[in-house]
């Protein structure tokens, strides 16, 4: 039976079958943002460990930031002291934290910067993290000591899930999209059917589908229970990445 992208990816960021089954995984690229991550960053720094790989770690201010003027310091305490400690944490391990002028919903600047990859495993500590699956990618959320663990090892312990190809063809109608169909899935199958499932989106309306239309879909999938889901990358994929600020340049470009 012919290799699916999940198999292909977990294959190639497996670094060991546990001996309880699971998996310790490489993560590609870790996503932090000021909510889950300063308590990660307090039990690495209690137990005297470093940061493993920095550069695999980007940060952003996120879900603190306020609407109607991003101007620090912050009016609410909290969030200043949120933003604060994600701003300490990351100058003292040498990890990358957007600026102002690119910060943003953490995923959707992972697209728009490029840093979402096809290939890539991914994981933030965010439900939504399967948002960047719609760009080839196995994405997930984690807690908080996963982020820790991703921190101090660029590793997780996770189990491969099973896998279900979701195929939906044809066109939509005037005032239906990419949500309404996510939401038509989760009617049809039900608010737990994906428990235990990756969900692979495929089919001639996802080929027709716009990347935000994707990110969209797959930003769905765990309402449904699913660990993640994901779009198969094609020639709209490598368009979209192509010149973004942390996409390969180039004949790596090409290469990737």
């Amino acid at each position: 039976m012919p290799s699916t992208l999940l198999d292909k990816i977990w294959d190639l960021h497996t670094v060991r079958i546990l001996p309880n089954g699971a998996t310790q995984l490489f993560i590609g690229l870790h996503l932090i943002h000021e909510v889950t991550s300063p308590q990660a960053f307090a039990m690495l720094e209690e137990q005297g460990l470093p940061v493993l790989f920095p550069e695999r770690t980007f940060a952003t201010m996120d879900h603190i930031v306020p609407t109607d003027t991003p101007q620090r310091p912050y009016r609410d305490s909290a969030a200043e002291a949120m933003a604060i400690a994600l701003e300490q944490a990351c100058k003292r391990h040498g990890i990358t934290l957007i600026d102002e002028h690119h910060r943003g919903i953490v995923h959707v600047i992972g697209p728009e910067l490029g840093l979402t990859q096809p290939g890539l495993t991914i994981a933030c500590g965010d439900s939504h993290t399967s948002t960047h699956g719609a760009l080839g990618a196995i994405a997930f959320g984690i807690g908080t000591t996963q982020v820790r663990d991703v921190l101090a090892t660029q590793t997780l312990a996770i189990q491969k899930p099973k896998l279900r190809r979701i195929e939906v063809n044809g066109s939509f109608t005037p005032g239906v999209d990419a949500k309404d169909l996510a939401l038509y899935l989760i009617h049809r199958m039900g608010v737990k059917a994906g428990i235990g499932f990756a969900h692979e989106y495929a089919g001639s309306t996802i080929d027709s589908f716009t990347i935000e239309q994707r990110l969209t879909l797959c930003n769905m999938s765990i309402e449904s229970g699913a660990r993640f889901g994901y779009c198969n990358p094609d020639a709209k994929t490598v368009a979209y990445l192509r010149n973004r600020p942390y996409a390969p340049v180039a004949e790596d470009f090409t290469s990737a």
